[in-house]
């Protein structure tokens, strides 16, 4: 979809928009949401970050997805001149931005091939995946507000904030004004926010609350509120001999010590129900082996190791969860 059609679609008189869901655990799935909560969610978030009519919105991802059509939403709810360029992986504009939404892969590849244009970005949010520690830690020192979202085409885009520098650099989401969390019988986050979603709304994140409320400045009110941090989901459990592993919680252990392009997954296993699961790009398989055995507790090292052309990834750059799965099982 292009701009025109998105723009046409919007005008169009009828009240709910057609979007699609990421598909990282499964097919995406088509929804129709209200433009009312998409315009609610707009005016949360430009009201949060002090966005204001004349501003500039750079619109560099897809309009296939909530995160690029809420882009342009922003910019329609709050007057802001939209600059609309390629959605492509290393993205290109001339001049200042003051507002600006990509994916983690768009971010690194900036800071690789064109680090001067993320300077020229007033405020960046970056969402669609996860934000890692390595990139975290890139990111700390920018002068420029960088936030990280939590969120999903249900909450038309991202409910939550976290700053990933400055003084107020932080592990916790905050919610916005209006957004109550709380954690299920499970421990996965249950989102209250009736703006921009019809009733509560049951995540498969597993999510750890903070001690706390506290208190976090935006540029227009203060927010008090319950925090919270993102362990993992809860379809990314690997139940292996009695022992629960959360696929995330590996990887991030591996990060820093496996370069090479990687994912853990999981398959069937006859005496212990389920076993982790390597997949890569790479084709040392005995190096990673040891990098694991060095790196993971013993339960939680890999029992397979499978070499693949390619990384089952999203459209829109997220791991695909279920076609590993699949890859692994054969």
């Amino acid at each position: 979809m292009d701009l025109s059609e998105f723009l046409n679609e919007w005008h169009y008189d009828r009240p709910t928009v057609l979007v699609h869901t990421s598909g990282s655990t499964g097919k995406p799935k088509p929804l129709l949401v209200e433009k009312r909560r998409m315009e609610a969610s707009a005016r949360i978030t430009c009201q949060f970050l002090g966005l204001k009519e004349g501003d500039t919105a750079l619109l560099c991802m897809p309009l296939d997805y909530i995160a690029g059509k809420m882009m342009v939403v922003r910019a329609l709810t709050c007057g802001m001149r939209l600059v609309s360029v390629e959605p492509k992986g290393c993205p290109e504009w001339d001049g200042p931005v003051d507002f600006a939404a990509m994916v983690p892969l768009q971010v690194w590849n900036l800071l690789q091939q064109a680090p001067e244009r993320l300077l020229q970005i007033r405020h960046l949010i970056i969402g669609g995946g996860a934000v890692n520690d390595e990139l975290a830690a890139a990111l700390k020192d920018l002068p420029n507000a960088v936030w990280s979202t939590y969120g999903m085409t249900e909450t038309l885009s991202h409910i939550a904030l976290r700053r990933l520098n400055g003084p107020e650099r932080s592990d916790w989401y905050t919610p916005f004004e209006g957004v109550d969390v709380s954690l299920n019988e499970e421990d996965c986050l249950v989102i209250n926010a009736p703006a921009v979603h019809d009733g509560p709304l049951v995540t498969n994140d597993i999510a750890e609350l903070s001690p706390a409320n506290c208190h976090l400045s935006s540029f227009n009110f203060q927010l008090s509120t319950q925090q919270f941090r993102i362990l993992g989901r809860k379809d990314n459990v690997i139940c292996s001999g009695g022992i629960k592993i959360q696929i995330e919680e590996v990887e991030r252990l591996l990060h820093p010590h496996l370069h090479v392009p990687y994912m853990i997954t999981k398959a069937p296993d006859q005496r212990l129900g389920e076993q982790v699961v390597l997949l890569t790009e790479a084709h040392d398989i005995p190096t990673i082996q040891g990098i694991c055995r060095q790196v993971l507790p013993k339960y939680w090292q890999p029992r397979k190791y499978l070499s693949v052309d390619h990384l089952p990834m999203t459209e829109t750059g997220k791991p695909a969860r279920a076609e590993a799965e699949r890859l692994a099982t054969r």
